[in-house]
């Protein structure tokens, strides 16, 4: 980055002690995450900037009082609409948790807004005490198999690589397009390597040889990897991993036991898709931080993991480290192995101490109009929900507690009248995908086993990657009731029972997003936690984020569509009636 003549000069100046310090940190054990080691001595700051390391006076003095100097942390893929508040709500909520710096994909809001929603997520990103870096989503539509509210080609992405902090592509979770070359894809390859080497990769449930794709278009990172084995095909490829743990998906535990000596410079953190609730009470790249040494791994190896590697894969020179030349941001910690952060400072300010957020009023904007009116769904009747049955046997989309991946099952259902009939004793439960961006009138139907509910039914606009309206029950007249509820709210989450919505949260902002402060959706979240109790809802995952994710057509192994059950490892459409689906083959 450019530096001002001036303020190079007197940071010189600092550094060889002929002027003191604006800031002095004193009295603290400094991480070395060069040598991984803890060393001593002063810290002097001049204009948000470390400009050395020895025995030096300032202007100001932080007393460390012997507590641990660590180098703030970096979420290297994260997506801000999964925390359901705006930027700058999302900063005061991880600040406190010590990340200082996010690489971003709006590709949420994008597959419903296009290009104003990226826009509204740069400009409320500005002017914060956080580095919001922004990767420009690459698949949107994210597939050919659905509808969404927008597509981007490789034109409207390039006047958005002129912003500073954009830093390249985002997650390319279309292989097929890769793999076949389409030029599509190829343009936003080659567009995007004119102003940027950084593309990031969606290698979800690929074998090595696809891999071997990915990486030779110039994709250089992946966060799906949920085995060791799959981290150690990416490794060998070159590729940079993202151990990831969110509220759905959480591979650290898995992954983790592969970080050594010999190849941790390759791994970093992110939690890509996590709620406000959880980042608020269980943390954000600090989580995975302390999950790693509870796992066995040297502190100072996973603090290096979430500050200079993620920094170095993704260029943020004088980024990570505490070290002369970089920037001033920091973390003081109380404990090691705890990582319990006593204060947070970004540039040399304070910005947040003892687990609270204690900077200025963040800026924040109005969201435009065509963000604020995106649930266009017609009235639905209750036989709109209805599944037609030949046989008794059916393709069921199986949970995975606390992970994307479904299980393709094939089971016994109950059918009356020609039709599926949810079975609560059998979790057998009826889903619906409603396509809300266009008024097409498409509903994908399906059915889910895992979700434990007893009674009643529950809907949302968070849908990946389309973010259709996807609304779960064991019956029609509490789904219909869910959705008719989403629809008025223009977009959010709901729990009905008995017919009446019994919790609600209200995200107005292209369906994903709440203009609430933080702390009254944090309240909001918890008021529908209590309400899935209530209508008995599985508690050993988060069922809102598992919903979310059971649209997603890109991630094996059945999903569910506006256009129909898909099978992601044909990559097909099927039918859920088992029996038709033999049929449709014996005739071909």
């Amino acid at each position: 980055m450019s530096i001002d003549k001036s303020v190079l000069k007197k940071r010189i100046a600092v550094a060889s002690q002929r002027t003191p310090a604006d800031i002095v940190i004193k009295n603290g054990r400094i991480i070395d995450v060069f040598n991984l080691e803890v060393i001593e001595g002063d810290i002097a700051i001049a204009d948000e900037y470390i400009a050395g390391i020895g025995q030096f006076e300032g202007k100001k003095v932080i007393d460390a009082n012997n507590r641990y100097v660590c180098p703030s942390f970096i979420d290297g893929h994260v997506h801000i609409e999964s925390s359901m508040v705006t930027p700058a709500e999302f900063a005061k909520a991880v600040l406190p948790h010590g990340v200082t710096t996010i690489i971003t994909d709006p590709h949420e809001i994008a597959n419903v807004a296009g290009k104003d929603g990226i826009q509204f997520m740069i400009d409320d990103s500005e002017n914060l005490p956080m580095d919001i870096h922004v990767m420009l989503p690459s698949c949107v539509p994210a597939t050919p198999f659905e509808n969404n509210g927008a597509q981007l080609n490789a034109e409207d992405l390039t006047a958005f690589f002129d912003h500073k902090r954009v830093l390249g592509l985002a997650e390319v979770m279309d292989y097929p397009s890769v793999l076949n070359a389409e030029n599509t894809m190829i343009d936003k390859l080659i567009t995007t390597s004119k102003y940027s080497s950084l593309i990031d990769g969606h290698a979800a449930g690929l074998h090595a040889g696809a891999l071997n794709v990915y990486a030779s278009a110039g994709i250089g990172t992946d966060h799906e990897a949920n085995t060791a084995s799959e981290a150690l095909d990416r490794l060998r490829r070159g590729m940079y991993v993202l151990i990831r743990e969110g509220s759905a998906a959480k591979d650290l535990t898995s992954i983790v036991p592969l970080v050594n000596h010999k190849n941790s410079r390759r791994f970093l953190f992110c939690t890509d898709d996590k709620h406000l609730d959880d980042l608020l009470e269980e943390g954000s790249i600090d989580h995975n931080v302390r999950l790693s040494i509870k796992q066995g791994l040297d502190p100072l190896l996973a603090i290096q993991m979430a500050s200079l590697n993620a920094a170095e894969c993704y260029g943020l020179k004088n980024n990570g480290a505490i070290a002369p030349g970089y920037a001033a941001n920091f973390l003081l910690l109380d404990d090691l192995a705890s990582v319990s952060i006593h204060e947070v400072y970004k540039f040399g300010n304070l910005t947040a101490k003892d687990g609270k957020f204690v900077g200025e009023t963040l800026p924040s904007i109005q969201p435009p109009s065509q963000l604020t009116n995106t649930v266009n769904v017609p009235n639905m009747r209750e036989e709109d929900l209805n599944i037609p049955m030949d046989g008794k046997k059916a393709h069921i989309i199986g949970v995975s507690p606390n992970s994307l991946v479904t299980n393709k099952l094939v089971e016994n259902v109950t059918v009356k009248d020609g039709a599926f009939i949810p079975s609560v004793e059998h979790d057998q439960l009826k889903l619906a995908v409603v396509e809300r961006h266009s008024r097409t009138g498409n509903i994908g139907l399906g059915i889910i086993k895992g979700f434990g509910i007893k009674e009643g039914a529950i809907a949302s606009t968070v849908a990946h990657d389309s973010h259709n309206l996807v609304v779960a029950g064991t019956n029609n007249p509490d789904m219909i009731t869910a959705v008719h509820a989403i629809k008025n709210m223009q977009g959010g989450l709901a729990v009905v029972k008995d017919n009446e919505v019994i919790a609600a949260l209200s995200l107005n902002v292209a369906g994903l997003i709440s203009d609430k402060d933080s702390d009254e959706v944090n309240n909001l979240l918890h008021q529908l936690n209590e309400s899935l109790l209530d209508i008995g809802c599985s508690q050993t995952f988060n069922p809102f984020l598992t919903l979310s994710f059971l649209t997603l057509p890109v991630i094996p192994e059945l999903k569910l569509t506006d256009t129909g059950l898909f099978d992601v490892g044909t990559s097909t459409h099927i039918p859920v009636d088992f029996f038709r689906s033999n049929t449709e083959k014996n005739t071909e």
